[in-house]
């Protein structure tokens, strides 16, 4: 009797030893962010032990490695670091009217780098010429899963590879296989991987949209056509309301939802945009049954999905005069991904202007300019920009000044922790401004950020 309880208690011990060490190794592990705004395509950074404030002399540099022009931001997965570029060919200088849409030859660069030292594990080069507006790069952020890594170039240059080696397992040319144009500013609508399937903005007719097997290449849909305007921007996203899995592509004529299986259409709701050009640009946000969406020239609505099968019915939409300072109430974002929480939305509208608004109506509760710009002579710029990632009860806002700032976002206002300058601006948008529009990366307790010259990762580990 005593020898059995002697080794019950053994058992019950060893198990609770067990079970303590996983939770140990499990808090401890670091999180990847394999995709474009992060592991749940949510941009929220879920990692722990992140220090509260910087160092005196800013964050501490892991490591640097030596990049070429582009827009497109890193991903970090199972301890390699994935970014793209566009170097120009010899003798080649663009043009200084930004719109232009004159040849820029060159290549895309594909880089793998270990995640611990940033040094090359292997690299894919191959020749693409520009002919499209802001030709600095590609745009979008590589996808990486089940050890394939997938890469979206501005021409329209869709890659596999082999995550281990680099080799190419397949590719595809969405310009001369769908019979489309690239858009004004090339490709930029990151992918997203739903089942066994990566989905993607084409163009061309019936296929906007088109779901690609992962592993092979081989196109298992194609939906939806536009009449007007090119593909537009905006990143495809697969959220699970009114119990379907239901794809949101938002394009510049409607915001669709489709069965991310087949292709088929569940609902379609117009959305036609202003302007000559098509600004359907930053990601569809969704806040339990709330579909917010947010673009330049039109501004902000909201659309409530049913909750018991795929439908949507708008709440509210803007009724906003223009993009101007003077002229917006609600948030015409042009890039930021704006933010949902506990029934308020954060984001910035389209000079910079960082705000919150009531999720139910869209009224305005609070406006702040220093988390764009200048914190000692805060101004007003058209298209100023900052990334908002939460983490924790705070939020790191990266902006195109290349100043990471800890912040509280609430709806009582807005509250500056810290402020660091990581990165220069390096890319020209106007004689006088130079801007950093490339997302950042949030794994390994660091942060991942670029410019047109370097790559670099900096710890924001807690001491």
């Amino acid at each position: 009797m005593h020898a059995s309880l002697v080794s019950c208690n053994r058992f019950v011990l060893l198990a609770v030893m067990t079970a303590f060490l996983i939770s140990i190794s499990s808090s401890v592990k670091a999180d990847d962010w394999p995709q474009w705004l992060g592991p749940q395509r949510d941009g929220v950074w879920r990692e722990t032990g992140i220090l509260e404030k910087f160092p005196k002399d800013g964050p501490k540099v892991r490591w640097r490695f030596k990049l070429s022009n582009g827009y497109s931001g890193p991903a970090v997965a199972n301890g390699r670091v994935y970014i793209t570029d566009h170097v120009l060919a010899d003798g080649v200088n663009p043009s200084d009217n930004k719109f232009s849409r004159d040849k820029v030859a060159g290549e895309e660069r594909v880089f793998c780098l270990n995640e611990k030292d940033g040094k090359e594990i292997w690299h894919h080069f191959y020749p693409c010429t520009y002919t499209i507006a802001y030709p600095n790069g590609p745009r979008t952020t590589p996808v990486v899963q089940d050890g394939k890594v997938y890469t979206l170039g501005a021409m329209g240059d869709l890659f596999c590879f082999n995550e281990k080696d680099g080799k190419v397992l397949w590719s595809k040319n969405f310009v001369k296989e769908y019979h489309t144009k690239e858009p004004l500013w090339g490709f930029a609508a990151h992918p997203v991987i739903e089942g066994d399937k990566l989905i993607c903005l084409v163009g061309g007719t019936g296929s906007v949209v088109v779901a690609f097997d992962k592993n092979t290449g081989a196109e298992k849909w194609k939906a939806l056509s536009m009449t007007k305007k090119e593909i537009g921007y905006a990143p495809p996203m697969v959220f699970t309301v009114g119990g379907k899995r239901q794809l949101i592509v938002w394009e510049p004529e409607h915001v669709n939802s489709l069965d991310p299986e087949t292709g088929n259409v569940y609902w379609s709701e117009d959305f036609v945009g202003k302007g000559n050009v098509s600004l359907t640009v930053s990601t569809p946000r969704l806040d339990g049954d709330k579909l917010f969406i947010t673009a330049f020239y039109d501004g902000a609505r909201l659309y409530k999905l049913d909750k018991d099968k795929p439908a949507a019915a708008l709440v509210w939409k803007c009724v906003d005069r223009g993009e101007s300072p003077n002229q917006t109430e609600t948030l015409h974002s042009i890039m930021p991904t704006p933010y949902l929480k506990d029934g308020y939305v954060y984001g910035v509208c389209s000079y910079g202007e960082l705000r919150c608004l009531k999720e139910e109506d869209g009224s305005r509760v609070w406006e702040e300019m220093r988390a764009t710009g200048d914190p000692a002579k805060p101004e007003k710029t058209r298209w100023a920009n900052v990334f908002l990632t939460p983490q924790g009860d705070r939020w790191f806002l990266f902006n195109e000044r290349g100043d990471l700032i800890i912040a509280k976002l609430t709806p009582k206002g807005y509250e500056e922790i810290d402020r660091a300058h990581l990165l220069d601006a390096t890319t020209p948008l106007e004689a006088m401004r130079k801007v950093l529009w490339s997302h950042p990366a949030y794994a390994n307790k660091s942060i991942y950020v670029r410019n047109d010259k370097e790559l670099v990762c900096f710890s924001l580990a807690a001491e």
